[in-house]
């Protein structure tokens, strides 16, 4: 059946028509203009209601999508740093004109950020465990994580899907394979990712979930984290 309606893009802040030919919104409930997805939309306007000097911060984006928030970042806030991951790239190297860190050791100084973006990866993340202690340690006192990921468990504890072999290093899975696009999925996250942030990064964090068709903010899966390191700035 699909949804087809008028409203306004957050992400190239034009008045817009969001259409999707499918049910299933969260991967298909487009903006006309900038091709934006539901998920993008919510956390530029997240980054907007808590973070509304944005333009002003040091972000650290991993892995962007040039379209929605992405394109919004580089194109309107001076200090913005997208970086890609690269298993054959030395930490911190150079590929194609991007920066390559790994969330799991990265490069940055301590404390030397306002915002770490990430937009459906830390469900693919070996040892999220090291990701969160490593977002941590880079972000300032005050500094905040900001991201999406898919809670498909949620009220059910989050699960592993696959992990690295302690013994050999190669991949154990712990259920059949599954991927987004070529990514494979090595947690099943839930509701209690924010106790597992917590127990492992010290960061306090809330979710939140935006609902307005005018926004083009309906979708599955559609939660916004901001995980925040206690202090000020």
């Amino acid at each position: 059946m699909g949804v087809k309606n008028k409203g306004y893009c957050l992400c190239c802040d034009q008045a817009v028509t969001f259409t999707s030919p499918y049910d299933w919104l969260r991967d298909h409930y487009r903006c006309g203009q900038c091709q934006s997805i539901p998920k993008e939309r919510a956390l530029m306007a997240c980054l907007e209601i808590f973070f509304p000097h944005w333009r002003d911060l040091k972000i650290h984006e991993s892995s962007p999508v040039w379209s929605g928030v992405s394109r919004k970042l580089r194109d309107h806030c001076g200090d913005y740093l997208p970086t890609m991951y690269d298993p054959d790239v030395p930490k911190g190297g150079e590929k194609d004109g991007f920066r390559c860190e790994n969330l799991e050791e990265l490069t940055f100084k301590d404390d030397g950020l306002d915002l770490h973006i990430t937009s459906d990866v830390l469900e693919h993340v070996l040892h999220p465990q090291k990701a969160f202690q490593e977002i941590a340690r880079t972000l300032k006192p005050g500094g905040a994580h900001v991201f999406t990921v898919p809670l498909v468990r949620k009220s059910l504890p989050s699960r592993i899907r696959a992990e690295r072999d302690q013994q050999t290093g190669g991949l154990l899975h712990r259920r059949e394979p599954e991927y987004h696009g070529e990514h494979l999925v090595t947690r099943d996250w839930g509701y209690d990712i924010t106790q597992y942030i917590y127990e492992n990064s010290g960061m306090e964090s809330k979710m939140i979930l935006l609902e307005n068709i005018d926004l083009g903010l309906k979708a599955e899966y559609n939660e916004v984290m901001i995980s925040l390191k206690q202090g000020c700035h």
